[in-house]
């Protein structure tokens, strides 16, 4: 496992003056790895056409982060870009530990020509995920990359070890500069249909991937996009759904897999048809009547020619298709997960809930210009990151509940919306979309058990068909058009987390908020202390990151 250990004298003292006491309150036991990032712009020509590109250490998409459950991670970013800088992780739950999530919600942005270094534990997790640039529109430029969590090896994985184990990053894609679509936003307008998909940072047969007649892979495969659902299919081949965000699940064979925005699968195939090259095939979902697609090459080594023919369709445009493959995904009861005792040892069905939550999303306009909202609130970022403003008591910077528990079909207004949470509740969020749209969720801080969808308005008595004995456990989840998803949460993990879509325009306009998780303990047990490395901005400038 590729570990980058060059770190820079100074960042090296940084890091031992800053982090080190912050790393004393994890088991001394567990590993540590170290990166040492230096993002940058650069041209990259992922579309045939020469744009501006956002880089890690001069790679497009950035470099993968390996690791195993409970491992250290200490990332130092220097942000050699003319503006601020944030990276989040996607789907990396910072267990009480919510000032590291890299949104400005929680975390000051890296000023240009300085850097933060972050300090992160993948605690009790293992599975496929990814990071992402979260500040205005940078992801629209890239600054993402893959993060695999292995299992430790005393724990058994439900499937033999792979010849090949490969991050597999897809998403929409512009032409257009970030600046260029940030602006339109600000403008008051909306995105342009996207230009292409790309697939590793590659358009169209730019991309290629050589494997051995009879053997098998792992593909780790994440949506990185900023709108569309995709769907993954390979010519020819059939794909094993072994893992999807941290979570091992019946090992249900597919010819295509869709992908939602945000979203992370892993899959095993076999090499298994005759030697020579098929398409690997990436395609918009419910674009109709314009579809985007992409193709890459699965070129066996003993390869006796080029792909022929046309590129295998994909599914039908029913959302029924989507659907039932979405519900046939479901948590393995018999496999171990970070810990040797099985996933299907948390029986959520037996707990009874403390709150239902149904968040609706909306769109409309504000001030005369396109905003989204969440229950009519559309979200506005505060001058001061919300987490410092709650550690330091700093009034004026958000109002606890300033959204409500429910839609109430009011009109959309603008404010920093904060619903706060009791520790330890153990509640029901029901995702209803009224809208023409497939919509994606994502929670930071922690994953969630889906428990229903379905068609048209949820209700009470929609509660019969909920899955209460393997609905799989992740970080994302789609709600189709006209339709709710539902969702069981354990309140475990204190800390000011973002609840948002992962349509990123949607996202920058407004429809997001954060659920503040809070005890009044002060115990490390449930939460830790503010990092002394922790960049402070707003109105927290000038502060201790200690109290005196």
């Amino acid at each position: 496992m590729p570990l980058n250990l060059a770190c820079k004298p100074a960042v090296l003292c940084t890091f031992l003056c800053l982090a080190v006491p912050m790393l004393s309150i994890v088991k001394a036991e567990d590993p540590y790895r170290f990166f040492d990032w230096n993002v940058t712009y650069g041209f990259i020509y992922p579309l045939g056409v020469r744009q501006q590109g956002i880089l890690i250490n001069g790679q497009f998409p950035g470099p993968d982060i390996h690791s195993v459950t409970n491992d250290n991670l200490i990332i130092n970013v220097y942000n050699s870009l003319d503006e601020p800088f944030l990276l989040s992780w996607n789907g990396i739950q910072q267990r009480r530990n919510s000032y590291e999530d890299g949104v400005f919600g929680t975390t000051c942005p890296i000023p240009p020509g300085k850097n933060f270094t972050y300090i992160l534990q993948v605690k009790d997790q293992i599975g496929s995920f990814y990071y992402f640039p979260s500040l205005g529109f940078h992801k629209a430029a890239g600054g993402f990359g893959g993060i695999r969590i292995l299992s430790r090896p005393r724990i058994p994985v439900p499937f033999d070890d792979p010849a090949g184990d490969y991050t597999i990053l897809i998403g929409d894609w512009y032409m257009s500069n970030h600046t260029k679509l940030k602006a339109l936003l600000d403008s008051g307008r909306k995105l342009p249909f996207p230009d292409g998909i790309l697939i590793n940072g590659r358009g169209r047969n730019g991309y290629s991937l050589t494997v051995e007649q009879g053997k098998t892979y792992r593909l780790r495969i994440s949506n990185v996009g900023l709108q569309n659902s995709l769907n993954f299919r390979i010519q020819n081949h059939k794909m094993k759904l072994v893992e999807v965000e941290g979570t091992h699940t019946l090992q249900t064979t597919y010819s295509s897999l869709d992908v939602h925005v945000g979203q992370s699968y892993s899959v095993l195939f076999t090499a298994d048809q005759p030697g020579q090259d098929y398409y690997i095939v990436v395609t918009s979902r419910f674009t109709a009547p314009v579809v985007l697609n992409t193709t890459g090459t699965l070129h066996y080594s003993n390869s006796a020619g080029p792909v022929s023919g046309p590129f295998p369709g994909g599914p039908t445009t029913e959302i029924d298709w989507s659907l039932n493959q979405a519900r046939s995904i479901r948590t393995n009861l018999t496999a171990s997960g970070p810990r040797p005792n099985p996933q299907g040892s948390y029986h959520y069905g037996m707990i009874n809930t403390t709150r239902t939550i149904i968040v609706a999303n909306s769109a409309g306009q504000v001030n005369g210009k396109q905003r989204y909202g969440v229950n009519s609130v559309s979200f506005v970022a505060p001058d001061t990151p919300m987490k410092l403003a709650d550690y330091f008591k700093i009034q004026g910077v958000f109002k606890e509940n300033s959204i409500s528990d429910r839609p109430y079909g009011g009109r959309l207004y603008l404010d920093t919306s904060v619903l706060t949470l009791s520790y330890r509740a153990f509640v029901e969020i029901v995702f209803q979309n009224n809208e023409n749209i497939v919509q994606s969720w994502h929670l930071d801080g922690y994953s969630f058990f889906v428990v229903g969808m379905d068609g048209g308005q949820w209700t009470i008595a929609s509660r019969n068909q909920y899955n209460l004995r393997d609905g799989v456990s992740r970080c994302t989840i789609q709600v189709y058009p006209k339709a709710w998803t539902a969702i069981y949460i354990p309140l475990d993990n204190v800390g000011m987390w973002n609840l948002r879509t992962e349509f990123w325009a949607r996202q920058y306009l407004g429809q997001q908020f954060y659920v503040r998780v809070y005890t009044d303990s002060t115990s490390l047990r449930d939460e830790y202390p503010i990092p002394k490395n922790a960049l402070l901005c707003g109105r927290a400038s000038g502060r201790h990151t200690r109290p005196l």
